[in-house]
């Protein structure tokens, strides 16, 4: 039987500056291996070895090929047609990566005894990459003909895709999936999908601006970043949605801190950089991977997802003052809704808040909103995300039709605090906290939690074990705009220092200190007055008129005593008497969510008898 094996292939690209156009080569894997690249955060990347019966060479499969190795579609001894790839070196070594392929049916055999073809170049002296440039015949690869080049220059070879071209002349392109710093001289035609507002900073170097985008083709996305004359040369230019050329920047390593872009590299524009619009429209929209809202109680806090929902009601516009910064900026809450017949708020922030407008309901799409546990579940949009308002996709349309015909008199189910997620998915605690992410108290304290500078954050479940009586509330300011400051009694008032005024009498707040105790240990806690109201099931200030009234308090006391119930706690390192302690204060109290515990512990059986 003969080969059907390109012969010759491996030979063409070690020696060639450029993928070869036209060429779709016949190859065979001889191995597939999972490697962890410098920075990679997200997605595994492969990598395998092709033969061409004769020479075996590297290659690299994109990320959106992974699937074929997980499913074992692309395996040892598998034969393939390469139908999209370009060239690479990587220090000093050629490597094919694969964007697209075809198998071939084979009977799993190998074919031929490929040598290594770096090794025998290396060894006899043959041509190499780093050789002058010169032209060389056109050789029969395989039944196709391409023609060899040898290439020279500091940057050494170009990669190319192969046979994709733009409608303009701008060279070779390579694709997203394929950038690295390893190159010096690269060109990419891709979509702007999101572009930040200029932000201003100030350092020691002095004062700067900077912003950055997004951008994909149809391997990937990838950031990219402009600092001070960046900004003046391309931010104007660089529209949301339109297609660019863009080449003569470095590729770094991404800062995960600053960019949650599913891509192990990052763009940085320098001064050489060039960036042309492009009259090419077929670089394809942005992707979207949508979530459910109804799916959100499933989704681990801070993690980042797409949604897409119809925008029910919009809230005012509001302000809150940065802790970094101390200056306030814009906020504006919406409430998105989807077929699943579930709600969820979303907070936009800044110029987005501001310039917010949604009378006619529109249909949304979010790409790489954070989720949040306020409220249960909640949607934060911040300047990495992007928006998508009636979006020509299935699932617009989709929800369109939906809330145009029924949508609009459903009953939403919100998202709140004391929801078990019994809609999205079992085993959600109350506040949004899965049973598998309560801690016990010895947890929290043997990990320290609190004794940092910083607070720490936790939720717990636990029994009310004891409830100071003597201090339970103190007196605060009348004022009905909330100032809640402690008053002091002058005998003819009650005075407010912060606000300067009198009151006839001040109204009472909790303060209540309590021993809580679990299974593994105890410790006291502070409720203030929100919390400490849904503890007691009393206001302190109709407590305290019982109490004045010569009334027995305690029976309230006892009936709080023995409760329990889940709480999430603020951990914060306090001192008394020179000894540095723990403070724990309870942020929100919910109660025991016992279908979602009961099926977390099923589960955890379940484990253990396998």
């Amino acid at each position: 039987m003969s080969s059907p094996l390109s012969a010759g292939f491996c030979e063409l690209v070690f020696n060639s500056a450029e993928a070869p156009e036209g060429v779709t080569p016949i190859l065979q894997v001889l191995s597939v291996k999972k490697i962890n690249a410098p920075g990679a955060a997200g997605q595994d990347r492969y990598r395998l070895i092709l033969s061409d019966g004769k020479h075996f060479i590297q290659a690299m499969i994109a990320t959106q090929l992974n699937h074929l190795v997980d499913s074992k579609e692309l395996d040892k001894n598998v034969i393939i047609k390469l139908t999209g790839y370009v060239t690479n070196a990587v220090q000093g070594r050629k490597l094919v990566i694969i964007l697209n392929l075809e198998t071939v049916q084979w009977n799993g055999e190998k074919i031929g005894n490929p040598t290594n073809l770096e090794q025998q170049q290396s060894a006899g002296g043959g041509a190499s990459t780093s050789a002058p440039a010169q032209a060389a015949p056109k050789q029969e690869v395989g039944g196709f003909q391409a023609r060899q080049q040898l290439t020279a220059g500091r940057g050494g070879p170009q990669a190319k895709a192969g046979g994709v071209k733009g409608k303009q002349d701008v060279g070779p392109l390579y694709p997203i999936e394929g950038l690295s710093p390893y190159q010096n001289k690269w060109t990419i035609k891709a979509r702007v999908t999101q572009k930040s507002d200029i932000k201003h900073y100030s350092n020691q170097r002095g004062e700067g601006k900077l912003f950055s985008v997004t951008f994909m083709d149809e391997t990937g996305e990838i950031r990219a970043t402009g600092f001070n004359e960046a900004v003046d040369n391309f931010y104007n230019m660089l529209e949301e949605g339109k297609v660019f050329f863009v080449s003569r920047a470095r590729i770094n390593i991404a800062k995960k801190q600053f960019n949650n872009v599913n891509n192990e590299y990052e763009i940085m524009f320098e001064n050489q950089t060039e960036i042309s619009p492009c009259d090419d429209d077929s670089v394809p929209q942005v992707k979207y991977n949508f979530k459910g809202i109804d799916a959100l109680g499933e989704t681990q806090k801070d993690e980042l997802c797409d949604v897409i929902g119809v925008v029910r009601e919009v809230g005012e516009i509001g302000s809150v003052t940065s802790k970094a910064t101390n200056k306030p900026f814009a906020k504006r809450d919406i409430q998105l809704v989807d077929s699943s017949g579930h709600s969820v708020r979303l907070t936009l922030w800044g110029k987005q808040a501001e310039t917010f407008q949604a009378d006619d309901q529109p249909v949304i799409a979010f790409k790489g909103v954070k989720v949040g546990d306020f409220g249960g579940r909640s949607l934060s949009m911040f300047s990495s995300a992007t928006m998508s308002v009636n979006p020509d996709i299935p699932e617009a349309h989709q929800l369109r039709g939906w809330f145009d015909a029924e949508g609009r008199n459903t009953q939403f189910q919100q998202y709140t605090n004391a929801m078990n997620n019994g809609a999205a998915g079992a085993g959600a605690a109350a506040g949004g906290v899965r049973p598998s992410e309560l801690k016990t108290i010895g947890e929290a304290k043997d990990e320290g939690l609190g004794m940092s500078d910083k607070p720490d954050f936790f939720t717990t479940s636990a029994t009310i074990a004891f409830v100071k009586q003597e201090t339970f509330s103190y007196p605060a300011c009348a004022n009905p705009e909330g100032c809640n400051k402690k008053v002091v009694d002058t005998n003819d008032g009650y005075l407010c220092e912060k606000c300067d005024r009198k009151w006839d009498a001040p109204i009472h707040r909790y303060i209540l200190s309590m021993n809580v105790m679990d299974h593994t240990g105890s410790f006291w806690i502070t409720a203030f007055n929100d919390q400490a109201e849904q503890i007691m099931e009393i206001s302190a200030n109709e407590l305290n008129k019982l109490k004045e009234t010569g009334e027995d308090i305690n029976t309230h006391f006892q009936k709080t005593t023995g409760k329990t119930l889940t709480f999430q706690m603020l951990a914060k390192q306090d001192s008394f008497n020179d000894q540095p302690r723990v403070r724990y204060t309870c942020r929100k109290v919910s109660a025991p969510d016992y279908v979602g515990d009961s099926a977390h512990l099923s589960q955890l059986i379940s484990q253990m008898s396998v």
